[in-house]
């Protein structure tokens, strides 16, 4: 008795050393295409019932997501992290110290080995960022969605005093969680478009998505409606600043933040201007489509056989059946699909990737997202409108874009609205060679000198 006694004591210690090991940062290296690594790390703490891991991309901005759950069973360390699109599991190796896996998006999986030691990330060379001390004032500035009971914390900067007030605007980010500076692809396009801007005579508001950064509230939760609450506070918020002009309230949204702010305008009466930057012109479903067909990263044994499988689970996801129904429809389309189980890498779990996938599609905000068609709220505004694209935009391509937004346009009450067309900028309004996301990071160029330049322009023109 006494001698498993002892052995149940050894074991119980080791075990919980290894549990003290867990905690800590994983680095790894993630070939993400020949020659180009992206360096991810996992900080994972243990409560007292369960793990949780947060997750960081150094070189991208990327930091504080909190994936979806962690498990470790038998030496096998899963991070469910499908909330943001990936999974990452792997097996402890005592004899290395590391932890060797794979990296699942999609159906793309890739090896990733994580160790406790320190990687170097190489600082990259971004030339726009502003360094401190800045020519004009910068304050942390907190507003409160009364509504969703959110706490928003952001950044203001206003231009030194001249005797008169400056007009200001408000940045809206993109789609997926973003801090105030829309730190994406190792590149801070809202500082810079912040700092221009100030620099320029124009108070600018940023602040940190709803559930991210310093802000409260659950951004999973969210649809691009809950998004335009967050929008409209803080116009209330600046609405009460006495250093500002309240009359030159404008709105600048990129991307998804462009989709958001015509929505925000025919709210509110209190914009005197919205700048629409890489925004979408159709319903959602259509932008889904495209993507997945233009876009993709692996190859079909058959296009229009593809379109069709596509098409038919963006059908049931977007539609007004009860969301229990919905899910149990897809499950069963996929499960059915040869298609998706010829294109499934051997090593994947099939009924686990389809939950995956399933999950994925049906969340508040992409059920919202397909059945919004911007084009409506766009002919309803009434205000001053500037649109810009860039013609390499590959995310949000001008081709099935710009005509629908300039046509909504021509519809609306607007009397004063341009769209313009950037030669050779990217979806980050970056000067670019193919226009492709691989390719944000390696531009050392983070916001367009022409393009920072036409929207600070027209916004003095429009607030004389």
């Amino acid at each position: 008795m006494k001698k498993i006694t002892t052995i149940l004591i050894i074991l119980l210690i080791a075990s919980s050393g290894y549990s003290q090991d867990l905690a800590g940062n994983w680095n790894g290296n993630l070939e993400v295409q020949s020659g180009r690594k992206l360096l991810f790390v996992f900080q994972i703490t243990k409560t007292a019932d369960k793990l949780e891991s947060e997750i960081a991309i150094p070189s991208q901005g990327v930091k504080g997501i909190k994936a979806a759950s962690t498990t470790y069973e038998d030496g096998h360390l899963l991070i469910d992290a499908s909330n943001v699109g990936f999974k990452y599991s792997g097996k402890w190796n005592a004899s290395t110290g590391t932890i060797e896996g794979t990296f699942q998006e999609g159906v793309n999986a890739v090896p990733l080995v994580l160790t406790k030691e320190a990687v170097e990330v190489i600082k990259l060379n971004r030339p726009q960022e502003p360094t401190k001390p800045y020519p004009y004032y910068e304050e942390e500035v907190t507003f409160h969605n009364e509504k969703d009971n959110i706490t928003l914390v952001g950044t203001l900067t206003l231009p030194k005093r001249t005797g008169r007030k400056p007009p200001v605007v408000v940045l809206i980010s993109g789609s997926g969680p973003q801090d105030r500076n829309q730190s994406f692809a190792s590149h801070k396009t809202f500082l810079v478009l912040s700092d221009y801007l100030t620099r320029n005579g124009i108070a600018v508001l940023r602040y940190d998505d709803r559930g991210f950064g310093e802000s409260t509230g659950n951004f999973a939760e969210g649809t691009t409606v809950d998004f335009a609450t967050d929008v409209l506070s803080a116009i209330e918020y600046l609405k009460k600043r006495q250093d500002i002009d309240i009359n030159k309230i404008g709105l600048i949204g990129h991307s998804e933040g462009a989709i958001i702010a015509p929505m925000v305008a025919n709210q509110s009466k209190d914009l005197a201007f919205i700048v629409l930057l890489a925004g979408t012109g159709t319903k959602g479903k259509e932008v889904s489509l495209t993507q997945a067909i233009d876009y993709r990263n692996f190859p079909v044994p058959d296009e229009k056989e593809y379109e069709a499988y596509v098409k038919k689970a963006i059908d049931i996801a977007s539609s007004a059946m009860e969301i229990d129904i919905v899910k149990s429809e897809l499950t069963a389309f996929y499960k059915n699909s040869e298609l998706l189980a010829s294109l499934l890498p051997p090593n994947v779990e099939k009924d686990e990737f389809i939950e995956n996938l399933v999950s994925t599609r049906t969340t508040p905000w992409v059920r919202y997202f397909y059945n919004y068609n911007p084009a409506t709220e766009i002919r309803k505004i009434s205000v001053p409108a500037l649109v810009l694209y860039g013609s390499n935009d590959t995310q949000v391509p001008p081709k099935y874009h710009l005509q629908p937004v300039k046509d909504a346009l021509a519809l609306s009450k607007s009397k004063k609205y341009e769209v313009v067309l950037l030669e050779g900028l990217n979806h980050l309004f970056q000067e670019s060679k193919t226009g492709l996301i691989s390719e944000y990071s390696q531009i050392e160029q983070t916001f367009a000198p022409q393009a920072l330049e036409k929207i600070s322009t027209w916004i003095l023109t429009q607030t004389k």
